[in-house]
Order: C-alpha cells, then structure tokens, then sequence
C-alpha cells in the first residue's frame, strides 16, 4: 500500500520545448496579448498563468447600472485587429445579441457586461491556466532561458502540485493593487469596523448600508459610482452620508475630444522621449484625464439630490471637497473618528461616522517582489524606478538575453494611457510586432490631429532581426 503524502507533485515542461513566451498574470492586458497571441500567422508557443480559480474584472465593482468610461472599440482587440473572432461584437454575436445591441445604442457597455465578454474570451483561449501561483523567475545562463516556478491551486486554493516551465521571453501583468492612505492601514486592518476599499464594495454593501452613517472618501469614478448607489439606497431626509476628497472639486473627467488625444499612441509616444523630471511633473497635473467623474455621474448624483429637495428640506449629505485625513482612530468599539484638515481654509476639524468606504485608487503592483533575484539585473532611473524602452521591455543587464516586457507598470514612462482600457490591444501588438520581428499586426503611424511636440518623432517600426527562433532549435 503507498503511504500517503500531501507533498504537491513536481511538474514540468519538456526543457527542449521552452515556450517563446509566459505570460504572469490574467487580467484584460494579458488577456488581450494572448488573444492577439493565438492570432497571428507566425505560430507562438505561449502561456500565462493566473492564481485565481478564473477571470473576474474588478467583481466588487461591478455595481448594476455602472459603465465603463471608454468605448465599446476599447476591448481586447479591436483596435489592433477588428477581424480577430475575439471582439466584443462577435462575442455579441455568439449571444445572439448583435440586433439589441444595435438598437440599445450604447457606445459605452455596462462594466459587468465588459466582464462577462473577457471571462468568454478567456475560457475558450488554451494558453490560459488559472489556478496556477508564479512563485519564482530565474534566468538560466547556460541556456538562455528564464524558467518559472509555479504552485497549481485546487479549488480552496490548497496547493496540488508543483510546476517549472521555461521560456524566451516575459509578460508581466501583475495588475495593480488598492491603495489605502497611511492614515487608515491600521483601522483597516481592524476586525469589526467597517472601513472598506472601494474594491470590495459589493461584498460589504449591506453591512455598509446597516450602519447609521456612512463615509465615502474620494472624488474618482469609483467614488462618485458608490456615494450614488449609497445615496439611492438611503431613505430621503435620513441619508447620513459623507463624500470626502481632496481635490478642490468633484471635477468632470476631462472628456473633449481633442483632449482624449492624450490616450493615443502619438501622445504615449511624445511623452516617453521627454526627459524624466518632466514626465514627473507632468502625471500629477492630469488628473483629470483619468480620476475625474463622467458626466452623466455627476449628472445623476444632482438629479437624485435635487428630488429629495421636491417637498421641502435639504437631503442629510454632505459633500466637501478640498479635505484630507491627517489621522483616524476607532471611537469606542465600533465608531471612527476622522481627524479632517481643509487645505484652503487651514481649517480642522473632526468627524465621527460608522463606516467608511476608501475610493482612494490603485497602485502598481511592485515588481521586485515577482521578479526576485532578477531585480538586481534591472537598470532604473533616479527615482529607482524600472526603465521601460517604447517596446514595453524592461531594461535590464546585457547578461539576460531574453525579454521582460510589461503592461500597466509603466506610467512613469508611458504616460497617463498605461491603465487605460483603450490602448490595451495597440500595446499588445507592439509587444508582439517586437517579438517576433515581424508585423503581425501592422500599427498606423499617425493617431491624433493633435502634434505633440515642435520635433515630432519618427513613428515607423525599426528593422530588427527576429526574437524567436524555431522551436526545434537547441538552446
């Protein structure tokens, strides 16, 4: 009889057949590269591996009613490809909705509907294997290859076995993570008092709903989206909301059209050759490009405001912008105090409430912690951040043959555009063009009326030698 053991199974690759390229991470970019990946002509042998048991976009806010802020255009591959059989308009199709769709006349689909279009995509693309943690990058000298540990989940996310596979080259698209301000880690992290990221919205949505007041802190979209859904929730005249922010204003998202220039290929471009102190100085003051509030948001939020004013009184909801949180402590056993200053006014003032929700953002995931030893192999810049060339690739130690490349780390370099929906399927085929050598996916050299610059630069693909080499090669 065996003896039983609960040590997971080492699993690995066929180490002549590396793949040519491993992707880390599941969420719209990496899916988008590995739609247009499993497209083109030239035969790719990829994977990407993601720990969840399946692909959820943003679940905790998918609020009924919400949008997404770009177009329809903006889904995997449209903009690279709109004859890939993945769009969003064949995933329609396959739903016998194409004829709804078209009369609905929605240029900007609900984000759950946005989510259920990349989990179609992802459940039919066969280089997708979720339940699967990257636990190790290493990068093999002696052939040339990065290789990557990985642990397979089971379904509670136990581990079940364990993997190594080895590759040419990288994408990492980690994703980015909450951001909750120093201030309020520790309340946070508290159990029993309801101080909640915005991420998790819908799964703490009643328990926020039960308590007697409620504070919202942050002036974005996810802000506006969750104050709304609070405020239609509450009883008229017995609101008891808060809306905190920091900026001077609940601005409006900078939506003009010329002004949306800033989210094409021409502007990423531009701003990835400006000096670096420059593209420092600029991302802060563009806020509004991509942390404002959509018009028919705000719209929204003054109508139902304004209906609570039909017979008489004000709406018990505060809304002040222009504030930030100097400190927070728990007040009794489940009541949090605020300790608020008002930037223009120098004023200060405190403020108790029963729940709040932080609709403070993302980060971006830091990648030391994924790529390990390999850090020590990566040139920054002087702020010690990651240098990223305009093919997306990490610059890393001439001794590392093969290629990092990533998506949504990059704003430092890249611009306002790096999480923005709409050039996700142009920056996977840049990455792909890059890696093969080839164009695959021939990119327009001009996007915008706008000219960024009094020197514009030369937009046309290098000539380069191929990446790849055939798979039967030895290493």
């Amino acid at each position: 009889m065996t003896a039983r053991t609960d040590r997971p199974t080492p699993q690995t690759d066929q180490p002549d057949q590396p793949h040519d390229l491993i992707g880390i991470g599941i969420g719209p970019f990496n899916l988008s590269l590995a739609a247009l990946a499993h497209g083109i002509p030239q035969p790719l042998t990829t994977a990407f591996y993601e720990q969840r048991p399946t692909f959820h976009w943003h679940p905790g806010l998918l609020i009924e009613g919400a949008s997404l802020q770009v177009p329809f255009l903006a889904d995997l591959v449209t903009l690279a490809d709109p004859t890939s059989p993945w769009t969003l308009l064949n995933y329609l199709r396959t739903r016998d909705r194409l004829f709804p769709f078209y009369f609905a006349e929605r240029f900007h689909i609900q984000r759950a509907e946005y989510d259920a279009y990349c989990r179609w995509v992802s459940q039919q693309l066969p280089a997708l294997h979720f339940g699967h943690q990257v636990d190790t990058l290493r990068w093999n000298p002696q052939r040339a290859l990065f290789e990557v540990d990985f642990t397979q989940l089971g379904p509670n996310g136990e581990a079940e076995a364990l993997g190594r596979a080895h590759t040419r080259h990288i994408t990492l698209g980690i994703g980015t993570e909450p951001h909750i301000p120093e201030p309020l880690k520790p309340l946070a992290d508290a159990p029993h008092i309801p101080v909640i990221h915005s991420a998790d919205y819908l799964h703490h949505r009643q328990q926020l709903l039960d308590a007697e007041h409620i504070t919202v802190i942050g002036s974005g979209q996810s802000g506006a989206e969750i104050f709304l859904d609070l405020l239609r929730a509450r009883p008229t005249g017995h609101e008891k909301l808060h809306w905190l922010a920091r900026t001077p204003a609940f601005a409006p998202m900078e939506y003009s059209k010329l002004g949306l220039e800033h989210f094409t290929p021409d502007y990423t471009r531009y701003f990835h050759a400006l000096p670096e102190p420059v593209r420092d100085q600029l991302v802060p003051h563009q806020w509004q490009l991509h942390k404002g509030i959509d018009h028919d948001t705000i719209t929204a939020i003054h109508d139902e405001l304004y209906r609570r004013t039909l017979h008489g009184g004000w709406p018990d909801a505060t809304l002040t912008p222009g504030v930030t949180v100097r400190t927070a402590g728990r007040l009794a056993t489940t009541r949090i105090e605020l300790h608020l200053e008002h930037t223009q006014q120098s004023t200060r003032t405190r403020l108790t409430t029963d729940a709040v929700v932080l609709a403070t953002g993302y980060r971006e995931r830091p990648l030391d912690h994924i790529l390990g030893n390999l850090t020590n192999h990566l040139r920054r810049d002087n702020a010690g951040r990651p240098r990223i060339d305009a093919h997306y690739r990490l610059d890393l130690d001439p001794a590392i043959t093969g290629n990092i490349y990533v998506q949504n780390a990059e704003r430092h370099t890249h611009g306002v555009g790096a999480p923005d929906l709409g050039l996700a399927a142009w920056r996977s085929a840049t990455i792909l063009n890059h890696l093969t050598g080839t164009t695959p996916y021939p990119l327009p050299q001009r996007t915008a009326f706008t000219t960024f610059g009094l020197t514009p630069h030369h937009t046309d693909i290098p000539t380069q030698k191929p990446l790849l080499v055939p798979l039967n090669q030895s290493n």
